[in-house]
């Protein structure tokens, strides 16, 4: 009997891509205008950075300070370097921190659900315990659980940002079984990264469905998902479906 469903937020629930792509563009028109760089350029290695697209420098360099300092810190360092890098010699933490605050606000400002996804939740919550996992830190993670109200459409959220383990580790998932109250072969875990949603659910032997979008299936990962949905919208035909099928 299904008693649990578990669900990744960012690319799964909520169109983050979309959130983004117009903030990285409203950031690529305010740093052309204010700086005179190339503000695409600049938008995009900004958007890599804060996803922890780092060369081996660049891992050296902001860790200590995300581990010493801050979320907040790093960013602000990162938009600095950044500039500098095309020319900028210098630029003021303040200033860094007014194009940090407008990338954050006008993302927060489109940030939603995927279309019929509040739906599907309200639905979903009459026949199972449902649990959010999302990986990544809490200065990312909390306004956007803000901005679309979550904690009022599941029953439980899991920030990885403030546990011990982010997915996939089988800590997060046994959080997850615990709040649930089931047995791992009574949840299913739906989520769209291979490397942390769906390993972590067979790690923890837990049913996966993964959310696809436009990415291939990796078999050099030798990771396989049980289910598979091309988008958002079929969530809810296919776990309805897995629910009848127990």
């Amino acid at each position: 009997m299904l008693k649990a469903l578990f669900l990744d937020m960012d690319e799964t629930l909520c169109d983050t891509q979309k959130a983004n792509t117009i903030a990285r563009g409203l950031l690529a028109e305010e740093v052309t205008a204010t700086h005179s760089v190339e503000g695409d350029i600049f938008a995009g290695r900004y958007l890599d950075g804060i996803y922890r697209v780092w060369s081996e420098a660049q891992r050296a360099r902001y860790i200590p300070i995300i581990q010493q300092q801050s979320e907040a810190a790093f960013r602000i360092q990162l938009i600095r370097d950044l500039l500098l890098d095309q020319g900028v010699n210098y630029v003021s933490p303040n200033d860094a921190q007014k194009l940090l605050d407008k990338f954050d606000r006008d993302r927060l400002a489109v940030f939603d659900f995927f279309p019929g996804i509040k739906t599907f939740l309200a639905e979903a919550r009459q026949l199972f315990t449902t649990v959010v996992i999302t990986n990544g830190p809490l200065h990312s993670q909390i306004p956007k659980i803000e901005a679309v109200n979550l904690a009022t459409h599941v029953d439980h959220i899991i920030i990885g940002g403030e546990e011990p383990e982010e997915k996939p580790a089988r800590s997060i998932f046994e959080k997850a079984l615990k709040l649930a109250q089931c047995e791992a072969h009574e949840a299913i875990h739906v989520g769209d990264s291979l490397a942390a949603d769906i390993a972590g659910a067979h790690g923890s032997c837990i049913t996966s469905v993964w959310v696809q979008h436009q990415q291939p299936l990796d078999a050099e990962l030798g990771i396989t998902p049980q289910h598979t949905v091309l988008h958002p919208s079929e969530i809810p035909a296919l776990i309805w479906d897995l629910h009848n099928a127990k």
